[in-house]
C-alpha cells in the first residue's frame, strides 16, 4: 500500500472518530427542538402519573388503583423505572425536562448505533444506516418508556451480534445492561429471545471442533441473561407480563402502535424498503443463511406490527454491517478506531454547549402535551357531576388518569384482557349494540365520557334515561337519569335481553 493511501485511510478515520458524537448531537437538537412531537401521545400523561406513584408510595404497583371495573386486580408495571425517571424529570422542570430526557435517551441510542456502524462501515455508509432508522422511527419517537430503553436494546444486540461475528460467547459485561433494560421496558424479551439466533449464526460460522464449547459458554450465557432479566422489583413476573400482550389476539389490530404496516398511501417504511431492495438487486449484496433468517424474522415483525419498525431500523443495520464491510464499504472502513486523547475535551464541551442551549432554548420554548384530542373541558365538567362510574372512550383513559378520574378502560391493554377490550370497542363503535347496553348495566354506568363523533355518543342523544350534559368538538358526557325523555327524534329503548 503505497503512502498516499495508507495517510488517505488514517484521515478518513480520523475525520469518523468523533462521529458518533455529531451525530448524538444532531439527533438530540433535532427532537428538543421539535419537542412538542414527543408529547404528542395522550399515555405521556399517565406514565409521568404513575412514576409519581412509585415515589410517593416507596413502591411499584402490585394492583390497579386506577379503573373502577379492575380495581384491585393484580398489575405490575414492567416500566416503573422509566416512569419514576419521567416523573423525577417532570418534577424537576415540568414538561420541558420530559423532553429533554426522552430526546436524551433517542441521542444517546443513536450515537451508540453510530459507533458500531462506524467500526465497520466508512461514514457515508453509516450516516444513510442512520437516516433510515430515524425516518423508521420518527412516527414512534414519543415520551414514552422504550425511547428509554432503547439504548441498552443497542448494547445488548449490539454485544450479541460482535460475538457472533468473532464467533465467540458473548462477554458478561452484557448482562447488567439486561437488568436495566428490564426494569425499564417489557421489550427486553426480544432481547433475550435474540440470544437463539445470535448463537446460531456464532455456531454455524465456527469450526466444528469448537462448536460443542461454544455452545456451552453461549446456553450459560443465555442463562444469565434469563437471571439478569430477573433482578427486578417483580422477579420471574417481570417475564412472564409479556405473555399477557401476547394473549391479546382479537384486540391487537385494533390498538393504531399494534396494526399491521398499511401501504395503502406511500410512507417511510415502503421508501425504505423499496429502496433497500433495490440496493441489494443493484449491488449483488449476499449474506449468511442464519443472518438471512434474522433480517426476515425482523421484517415480519414490523410488517405484522407497526411498533416494531424501530427494532428492525436499530438491529438491522447492525445485523448487516460485517457482510456490507467485506462487500460495500472496502476493507480500509472496517479498522478499528484510533484513540483520541482530546476526545474526552471534546465530549465534555459538547455537553457544556447542549446543556446551556437547551437551557436558553427551553426559557424561550412551551413544551406542554398535545392535548387537541383530550376532553380537558368535559372533564372539568364531568368532575362537577361527582359520579364514580364512568363509561369512557379509550384514547381519554391516559388524560383521566392524569387527572384523577377512575377509568372504565385505559391504554393498560393486559390488565383488561382481550374480551374486554373488544367488548368496549364493540360497544363504542355500535358494530354489537347490545354490547353497549349490557356495560352500561352490568357496571352501574353514572356518565358516559366519550367523542363526540362516536357512533355510541349518537345513539346515547336519543335514548330515554340519559341525559346530554355536555358536549364539546372533542368528547360528550351523557347522564343516567331515569327521568330524562326525548321528546323529538328517534326514541330508543334497549330490549330487556333474557340473560339479564
Amino acid at each position: 500500500m503505497s503512502l498516499s493511501a495508507v495517510t488517505s485511510a488514517e484521515a478518513d478515520r480520523a475525520r469518523r472518530a468523533p462521529l458518533p458524537l455529531w451525530v448524538g448531537v444532531a439527533v438530540y437538537v433535532l427532537l428538543v427542538v421539535a419537542g412538542n412531537h414527543l408529547l404528542i401521545d395522550p399515555d405521556s400523561l399517565w406514565q409521568v402519573t404513575v412514576g409519581q406513584w412509585i415515589i410517593d408510595h416507596r413502591a411499584v404497583p402490585e394492583s390497579d388503583v386506577y379503573s373502577f371495573t379492575m380495581a384491585g386486580q393484580p398489575w405490575i408495571s414492567t416500566q416503573w423505572l422509566a416512569q419514576v425517571l419521567y416523573a423525577e424529570a417532570y418534577g424537576l422542570a415540568g414538561w420541558s425536562g420530559v423532553v429533554v430526557l426522552a430526546a436524551s435517551g433517542v441521542a444517546t441510542t443513536f450515537a451508540l448505533l453510530a459507533n458500531i456502524l462506524a467500526r465497520r462501515l466508512n461514514a457515508t455508509a453509516t450516516l444513510v444506516c442512520l437516516s433510515t432508522a430515524l425516518a423508521l422511527m420518527m412516527p414512534h419517537l414519543l415520551a414514552r418508556a422504550h425511547v428509554l430503553a432503547m439504548p441498552f436494546l443497542v448494547l445488548w444486540i449490539g454485544g450479541l451480534i460482535e460475538a457472533a461475528d468473532r464467533r465467540t460467547a458473548p462477554s458478561l459485561s452484557l448482562l447488567p445492561w439486561m437488568a436495566l433494560w428490564a426494569n425499564l421496558h417489557g421489550g427486553f424479551v426480544f432481547g433475550l429471545f435474540f440470544i437463539a439466533p445470535a448463537a446460531l449464526d456464532a455456531l454455524v460460522s465456527a469450526e466444528a471442533s469448537v462448536r460443542r464449547g461454544l455452545a456451552l459458554r453461549w446456553a450459560a450465557f443465555g442463562l444469565a441473561a434469563l437471571l439478569a432479566a430477573c433482578c427486578t422489583p417483580y422477579g420471574w413476573n417481570a417475564i412472564l407480563a409479556s405473555q399477557k400482550i401476547l394473549a391479546l389476539g382479537g384486540a391487537l389490530p385494533l390498538i393504531m402502535e399494534w396494526r399491521p404496516m398499511d401501504f395503502g398511501s406511500v410512507g417511510p417504511f415502503e421508501i425504505c424498503l423499496l429502496l433497500g431492495t433495490g440496493l441489494a438487486l443493484q449491488r449483488g449484496v449476499t449474506l449468511p443463511p442464519v443472518r438471512i433468517l434474522m433480517l426476515l424474522g425482523l421484517l415480519h415483525m414490523a410488517l405484522s406490527q407497526g411498533r416494531a419498525a424501530e427494532v428492525l431500523a436499530l438491529v438491522a443495520p447492525m445485523i448487516l454491517a460485517a457482510p456490507l464491510a467485506r462487500q460495500i464499504a472496502g476493507s480500509e472502513a472496517a479498522a478499528p478506531h484510533p484513540s483520541a486523547p482530546r476526545r474526552s475535551v471534546l465530549y465534555a464541551c459538547a455537553a457544556i454547549v447542549l446543556m446551556a442551549g437547551t437551557a436558553a432554548y427551553g426559557a424561550v420554548a412551551r413544551f406542554a402535551p398535545n392535548l387537541h384530542g383530550s376532553p380537558v373541558r368535559a372533564v372539568i365538567e364531568l368532575k362537577k357531576l361527582h359520579v364514580d362510574h364512568v363509561f369512557n372512550d379509550y384514547d381519554f383513559g391516559g388524560y383521566l388518569i392524569a387527572n384523577g378520574v377512575p377509568t372504565f378502560i385505559d391504554g393498560r391493554t393486559e390488565l383488561f384482557g382481550e374480551k374486554f377490550f373488544v367488548d368496549h370497542n364493540a360497544a363504542s363503535g355500535l358494530m354489537e349494540p347490545e354490547n353497549l347496553f349490557r356495560l352500561l348495566d352490568a357496571y352501574a354506568i353514572d356518565a358516559t365520557l366519550l367523542r363526540t363523533q362516536s357512533p355510541a355518543t349518537k345513539l346515547l342523544d336519543h335514548m330515554d334515561g340519559w341525559q346530554k350534559i355536555y358536549a364539546d368538538d372533542i368528547a360528550t358526557i351523557h347522564l343516567r337519569k331515569p327521568d330524562a325523555m326525548h321528546t323529538s327524534g328517534p326514541l330508543v329503548q334497549p330490549t330487556a335481553r333474557a340473560d339479564h
